[in-house]
């Protein structure tokens, strides 16, 4: 009985000490947005930025936090300057330049020798530039740079992996009427881009046309030591390194550089609707714009405005009104693809009921005309401002991430202090700012729209909108 009692005792004791704390303590906010937190201070990871003798550029960042080296190799030309004749060139690139060998190394060696150095490569071509991924244990990272290197000044580009490539892309082009999606946006950027390499898709005959000797002669013409840039993370000796670079590139010769031109974009004409008729349960609905360029000041504005319309999530007006308000849609969206040399586009897309379409397709054209018509609310613009500061930091969320993205960068001209200054001219933002890039790129009138769904059902109350309609016929997978 006295051994219960001390415990009840000693219990007491700890349960008067906790009340007294918390009669101490100050009293806590009754909803979790009267919280308060102290101010977040970030600071933009340190790159160590060099040139070899060649005009390599090198982006390094020691990280030894796991035993692995990442290597990103980028040259800094693209799809944009190929013929649109050989719409596809990029796909097919890429492919046959990471299966083909090299001319010293027959594909399957290569294949054998990556599975057992358990590394990961990867190869990309863009439509200003091209780009090889590696990633690899650090004890093997001078076997993986020297495959890197000759990869990129010996491609082998072996015939049997241009045509497995093609084989490849005949097959996506098959398929590609199979969703709705691709559908849309396919037709949208056609007509956003007529006749220019962003809006030109590939087909059958134009895959036909690339030839083993169209690969070799772009990379002739753009794989230069003075048209790459090397971004190099993880786990190494910044000396090591160098020297091993020093090995694998020091040697390639300074070259002549062929420009790619950049096609001019066309103007954009009146707003025009598509409407493809497929028996679907649903409408799919992109509309469309050019937008803009990274060199334009503009670009800050745009970017918090797109967040309030369509870019925000369940913060953003489109999904609030037409999901989470009248249930409409599941998903909802807008962006800006901000160009790095030729304007993006701007899209808007969702999908719905076909009963629904016309409907929503007025929703959405309301919701931009409040936007150019009225100013933001204070609270919008914060949110909005805020989401977009504070999402910056995860740009930097790994090594290689900050070493890449600065490289780009660089390749691209973004200005120096891009980065440093990109928080404070978000959010210095103002609600006229938001009004006044709404009335200068949402301009639902010049839009373009396709619609993939049930002509039948929405056809009539489209026709009614007095939209210039075009029916568009695909031909289905057989």
């Amino acid at each position: 009985m006295k051994a219960v009692l001390r415990k009840f005792c000693a219990g007491c004791g700890v349960f008067s000490l906790l009340i007294s704390l918390a009669a101490c303590a100050p009293s806590l906010p009754k909803h979790p947005e009267q919280l308060s937190y102290p101010e977040l201070e970030f600071q933009l990871p340190e790159v160590d930025r060099l040139e070899l003798a060649n005009g390599i550029r090198l982006y390094l960042k020691q990280d030894d936090e796991l035993p692995l080296v990442q290597l990103t190799a980028l040259v800094g030309s693209g799809s944009i300057g190929v013929p649109t004749r050989l719409a596809g060139f990029a796909e097919i690139y890429a492919e046959a330049w990471r299966t083909g060998g090299t001319a010293d190394i027959s594909p399957s060696r290569l294949e054998s020798r990556l599975d057992q150095l358990a590394a990961d490569l990867n190869a990309s071509m863009g439509t200003y530039s091209s780009q090889l991924d590696l990633s690899i244990r650090a004890e093997d990272f001078v076997e993986g740079l020297q495959i890197v290197a000759d990869l990129l000044r010996s491609p082998g580009f072996s015939s049997t992996s241009l045509e497995l490539a093609r084989l490849k892309a005949i097959e996506n082009v098959r398929r590609q009427n199979d969703l709705p999606g691709a559908v849309a946006q396919r037709l949208l950027l056609a007509s956003l881009y007529p006749g220019h390499p962003l809006g030109v898709s590939s087909t059958t005959d134009s895959l036909e046309r690339i030839l083993r000797s169209h690969l070799q002669q772009f990379h002739a013409r753009h794989f230069r030591p003075n048209n790459l840039l090397l971004a190099v993370s993880g786990d190494f000796d910044r000396d090591q390194l160098l020297q091993q670079l020093a090995a694998a590139f020091g040697d390639w010769p300074v070259g002549p550089l062929d420009d790619q031109p950049l096609p001019p974009v066309p103007e954009s004409g009146g707003g025009a609707v598509q409407v493809v008729d497929k028996g679907l349960a649903q409408a799919t609905i992109r509309i469309g714009d050019i937008g803009l360029t990274k060199d334009n000041p503009d670009q800050y504005a745009v970017r918090v405005m797109n967040f309030i319309l369509g870019g925000g999530g369940f913060n953003s007006r489109l999904m609030q009104e037409i999901r989470s308000d009248r249930g409409l849609a599941y998903s909802v969206y807008s962006y800006f693809q901000i160009g790095r040399r030729l304007p993006g586009p701007f899209i808007a897309a969702t999908e719905t009921r076909n009963q629904e379409a016309s409907r929503v397709l007025a929703l959405i054209h309301e919701i931009m005309r409040d936007l150019r018509e009225n100013r933001v609310s204070d609270e919008e613009l914060r949110i909005a401002r805020d989401s977009l500061v504070n999402s910056f930091v995860f740009g930097f969320d790994d090594s290689h991430a900050v070493v890449s993205q600065q490289m780009r960068l660089d390749l691209f001209d973004y200005p120096q202090d891009y980065l440093q200054r990109y928080r404070d001219r978000i959010a210095a933002v103002t609600p006229a700012d938001v009004q006044r890039v709404a009335r200068r790129y949402l301009l639902p009138d010049r839009q373009k729209i396709v619609l993939v769904g049930r002509a039948d059902v929405f056809d009539e109350e489209l026709e009614r909108s007095g939209l210039n309609i075009e029916r568009v016929e695909v031909e289905e997978t057989p």
